[in-house]
């Protein structure tokens, strides 16, 4: 009897965690320009342990998913997102790393139905008719112009290679100061000048979060502040890193993306 009782209530823990996990929205990770969903390792792993489904979206156009610069457009990468959204059976919280800000605002304005919270980390939190190009020339304070590599021919923009831990390792371990360089990807031109278009009645009226980076090289912190000010979201958090918090302290983004998951 002792035997049955104890199975019983193994079986009932087991079901309540089960529903708890069940409860959780899934979490959909983008990563942003010049990079893929490799960087988002660290975070998935944490968040999947501690109960969430998740999945990392590898945009067309480099290394897992490969397109030819020609064949990748905006209007694709919001797509593949959508796609992405498709297969779950929850609305999925969503977040975007920089420019996968501007790609995930094209995601919720084609499926809003599909997305419960939209989670800008270090990333540009666009109105109707912004590009990554036009938010960029209004950010006096951004380090990255001097150093970006603009290839009209090959279709692809690049980031000077002598300049990328500066840029996206500052205040990181010399270990990883080291091996950024040869992370950073070529992306592919067109989508970074296309204007997104959103509007009040979708992309408006979904629930947004804005982590902030108060380190970064790439999106400045004045610029981000600004952004907010401007759209506004339900709230803020602030990791004190540069612009890949994902991978200088992967632990509290976890935990930031996980509270805005909570609401």
């Amino acid at each position: 009897m002792k035997l049955f009782f104890a199975a019983l209530a193994t079986s009932a823990l087991a079901f309540s965690t089960a529903a708890m996990a069940a409860e959780k929205p899934p979490i959909v990770l983008v990563h942003g320009a010049f990079e893929n969903d490799q960087v988002w390792g660290h975070v998935a792993g944490k968040l999947q342990a501690d109960g969430y489904q998740v999945v990392a979206v590898n945009l067309p156009g480099r290394p897992g998913n490969a397109a030819t610069p020609d064949k990748v457009s905006l209007s694709l990468y919001g797509d593949t997102v959508v796609a992405a959204l498709a297969k779950l059976n929850r609305p999925a919280v969503v977040v975007g790393h920089s420019f996968g800000g501007i790609v995930i605002a094209d995601a919720a304005e084609k499926a809003p139905k599909k997305v419960k919270t939209l989670v800008f980390t270090a990333a540009y939190l666009p109105h109707d008719g912004d590009s990554l190009v036009s938010l960029a020339m209004q950010d006096p304070d951004a380090k990255v112009g001097p150093h970006l590599q603009i290839k009209k021919e090959q279709g692809i923009a690049s980031i000077e290679y002598s300049a990328r831990a500066d840029l996206f390792a500052n205040g990181g371990p010399e270990g990883l100061r080291k091996a950024i360089p040869d992370l950073i990807l070529d992306e592919p031109l067109a989508p970074l000048a296309t204007p997104v278009h959103v509007t009040a009645a979708n992309f408006g009226r979904i629930d947004k979060v804005y982590i902030h980076t108060a380190m970064d090289q790439v999106i400045s912190p004045a610029f981000q502040a600004k952004m907010v000010a401007s759209t506004p979201v339900r709230v803020e958090f602030t990791l004190p890193t540069g612009h890949t918090p994902f991978l200088t302290d992967p632990e509290e983004l976890a935990k930031d993306i996980e509270a805005a998951a909570s609401h």
